[in-house]
């Protein structure tokens, strides 16, 4: 194996790793809620998961686009511009993060009126909420650093952090609902203690890789006019990006929800389908935004082109492979997630457009990381703006004898359009690839 390929695995398989642990923390506070002896605690956890999500998805630009800087500083050898990025993604981290504490009780009114629980549900979702808000700062903080980890050519501590979280969240959260007697606080307090204890186990990661070299920038440079402005500039592209994604994931569900119980479950299981094929493409995403910045700072052309190249090659046979494997086993894997006959033919029914999702999707996944790591954002927001407008005007727009209506139609056109809407962004970005490597190059 070359060294192109090896330094893609290198930092796609720990990537990977850490990915396939994220879904833990959800599934350990919903396992002990189970046992509680309420339905009513896993429907709390189920709500209160989606508000915390909602808010901490819409920061994703903390990893990303500290990824992105962090690549093209190291890439050109300055490890003032390293540290400078550290302490300020860190900083402006653990700032939303207070202000998300701040005003806690507005953005939980706001939430639970979009989503509308059951009164009785909503006052143990307020109960989880209230608990877990305060460990904004943390989680954000780790996102943050996790970012400067790939950015800096490691996917190993990021990938040790994860791991650590969630054995702590388990063991913490078990201890005080069983142990202590908390009840179902306790799910929410073990997550918090996680949390910090994720910050700590961070930090303390920065400290081992850096040896001895610093890792702390002076204020007056953190707060630098011309270095602030490009690291608002990358992050605000993303933020907005997040929420376009955000909303056309909300699309789904509500679409689903306009045709029924039976198709909302059943879109529930083909959404673990596109989530698992995700977090592969993530791993090798990842690996993009590290490499393609590495090289684009270093202003190494030739280098540049072989990884992506290399990285094209790996997001194809992947989705081949996953295209393949959910062509042949979409109804096993029915079976295994689900007990209910018509849930399980209800998927078998779209077996064809499962089949799709690897092959469709892989791209925006890969060229996403290509986009973060010269940290074009600007872009990759325009392309997910473009590519959303589509998925409601294909799941949502029908035309008429009587003109134009809202409608869903079928649950094979609402993954007509989530399809659509992420071969969009794929498609956008690649064909916006070679112009906006130029203007990388013209202007770095």
């Amino acid at each position: 194996m070359n060294y192109v390929n090896r330094q893609i695995l290198r930092l796609s398989v720990p990537a990977i790793v850490s990915n396939i642990t994220v879904p833990l923390l959800g599934l350990c506070d919903t396992a002990i809620s189970g046992h509680l002896g309420s339905e009513l605690y896993l429907a709390a956890i189920a709500v209160g998961s989606v508000m915390l999500n909602v808010v901490f998805w819409l920061f994703g630009f903390l990893r990303m686009g500290t990824t992105g800087l962090t690549a093209n500083a190291f890439g050109a050898g300055d490890d003032e511009g390293v540290k400078k990025i550290f302490t300020q993604s860190l900083l402006i981290a653990l700032v939303a993060g207070a202000f998300l504490i701040l005003f806690q009780i507005p953005l939980f009114d706001l939430l639970s009126g979009l989503i509308g629980a059951q009164e009785d549900v909503n006052e143990n979702v307020r109960e989880y909420f209230m608990i877990r808000i305060w460990g904004a700062p943390a989680l954000l903080g780790v996102m943050a650093v996790s970012g400067w980890f790939v950015g800096m050519q490691s996917t190993f501590y990021p990938m040790i952090i994860a791991i650590a979280v969630n054995v702590i969240n388990i063991v913490a959260s078990f201890l005080l609902v069983f142990s202590c007697g908390i009840g179902f606080s306790g799910v929410a307090w073990g997550t918090l203690i996680s949390n910090w204890a994720g910050l700590g186990i961070a930090i303390i990661c920065v400290v081992i890789m850096r040896r001895g070299k610093g890792m702390w920038c002076p204020l007056r440079d953190v707060i630098q006019k011309a270095g602030l402005k490009r690291f608002f500039s990358v992050n605000s592209n993303l933020f907005f990006r997040s929420a376009c994604i955000i909303a056309v994931t909300m699309g789904v569900t509500a679409a689903g929800a306009r045709l029924g119980a039976l198709t909302l479950a059943v879109n529930v299981v083909i959404m673990q389908f596109f989530q698992f094929f995700s977090f592969f493409m993530d791993g090798f995403a990842f690996s993009g935004e590290a490499l393609i910045g590495r090289w684009a700072g270093a202003g190494d052309k030739e280098m540049l082109h072989k990884f992506f190249k290399a990285l094209l090659c790996w997001t194809l046979s992947m989705a081949i492979v996953f295209s393949l494997a959910y062509g042949l086993g979409s109804g096993a894997v029915a079976d295994l997630l689900s007990d209910s006959e018509n849930v399980r033919q209800g998927v078998t029914d779209m077996t064809i457009w499962i089949s799709l999702i690897p092959i469709v999707s892989a791209w925006a996944f890969i060229y996403d990381g290509f986009f973060v790591g010269i940290t074009d954002t600007r872009r990759m927001m325009i392309a997910t703006i473009l590519a959303s407008a589509i998925f409601f005007v294909v799941a949502f727009i029908r035309l008429g004898k009587g003109g134009i209506y809202i409608d869903v139609g079928s649950n094979r056109m609402i993954w007509i359009a989530f399809l659509s809407y992420l071969l969009m962004r794929g498609v956008v970005l690649a064909l916006l690839w070679k112009s906006s490597l130029g203007r990388y190059f013209k202007f770095n």
